[in-house]
């Protein structure tokens, strides 16, 4: 069994827990003469503010449940959290997602394998003909009770995006507890004998974010690199890398605020704005849902507590299709962590 990286911010009694503290530190960071205003500096990107083009991804926040705690978790997810959605949200969910026309079903967490709900969204969406992806730790597939999801997900031919900070072990290690790149490596091959990464209908996808104070490399070299070097020393097979920048929240805003950080990285992430990368942000054709119902315009901004503006309603239970797909989006300084250098988005980056 891994050893945990950390605990939850919850369990030590953080005050970074308080989505509050978090905007508050962020607003309150020295740009040393940057602009810091990311709405204005999208809208000149864009040539019109920040809005939604529509609703194609529907990306479900099943709860914080998880069988690890990483130091760059920005969900703050880890075994002592018990948020989970319950049966009469997913039930919503399928709804909305039938409403809506979203042709994508995101399913994340925590380990979204863990929520009591997660083979049920699955089935519903599956047998609505949607495109399913899973956002997989790996070693959670290892674990007694989710063993048998390997099959599962392969049956209902779910695409799954696993995490893996890097390809040596002593760095994955590092930021996600001693033991776990060796249980993620054994949950690659368990999916590539299954036949993930090497059938056309079963997509593997790896997804790799720094582990520092930097920005992803270009992420075309680093998939060829990270399919030469998993294939030479493990044989593993994959269909494609994605990177994706920090985000400045969460446990990983706590690891910048013990390396006295902060305001550097905020700063570099302002400096590597890149005009071109807004268009392809993920919160314009996406609807963030959170374990409880709300919704958000992404999984960063319903971490730090900003839901929808303009009034809009703000539960799944009052969801209104015609506001919400044309809604504009509400940004913060963290939002510059998704247009720094080629952007990052759930698909990684987005230039």
């Amino acid at each position: 069994m891994p050893t945990p990286a950390t605990s939850s911010l919850q369990r030590s009694r953080s005050p970074l827990a308080d989505p509050r503290w978090q905007r508050a530190r962020l607003d309150g960071v020295d740009l040393a003469g940057r602009d810091g205003d990311f709405a204005a500096a999208a809208e000149v990107a864009l040539k019109a503010p920040l809005s939604v083009t529509g609703i194609e991804i529907l990306q479900l926040n099943l709860g914080r449940r998880c069988n690890l705690a990483c130091v760059h978790c920005h969900v703050d997810a880890g075994p002592d959290r018990k948020e989970d959605m319950s049966r009469a949200t997913a039930e919503r969910c399928l709804e909305v997602m039938e409403a809506s026309g979203a042709g994508v079903v995101d399913i994340t967490g925590g380990a979204p394998e863990m929520s009591d709900q997660f083979e049920f969204l699955v089935q519903g969406a599956r047998a609505a003909g949607r495109h399913v992806i899973d956002r997989c730790n790996l070693s959670i597939l290892l674990t007694r009770p989710y063993a048998h999801l390997v099959d599962f997900l392969a049956e209902h031919e779910v695409e799954v995006v696993a995490s893996l900070p890097h390809y040596r072990k002593l760095s994955t290690d590092r930021q996600r507890g001693d033991g776990v790149f060796d249980d993620s490596i054994e949950a690659l091959r368990r999916l590539n004998e299954r036949g993930y990464g090497r059938d056309p209908k079963l997509r593997l996808v790896l997804v790799t974010n720094p582990v520092g104070a930097f920005l992803p490399a270009g992420q075309a070299s680093l998939e060829a690199e990270w399919k030469r070097e998993l294939k030479r020393a493990y044989d593993i097979d994959f269909d494609a890398l994605f990177t994706i920048t920090n985000m400045p929240i969460s446990r990983y805003l706590e690891w910048l605020e013990t390396k006295g950080q902060t305001e550097a990285y905020l700063r570099k992430l302002v400096d590597a704005f890149n005009p071109a990368s807004v268009a392809g942000v993920m919160c314009r054709n996406t609807l963030s849902v959170g374990w409880d119902g709300r919704l958000f315009d992404c999984d960063f901004n319903q971490m730090l507590d900003i839901g929808l503006t303009g009034g809009l309603p703000g539960h799944i239970d009052s969801f209104e299709l015609e506001p919400i797909a044309r809604r504009t989006v509400a940004t913060g300084r963290h939002c510059f962590g998704c247009t720094a250098g080629a952007g990052s988005s759930c698909g990684g980056a987005t230039t």
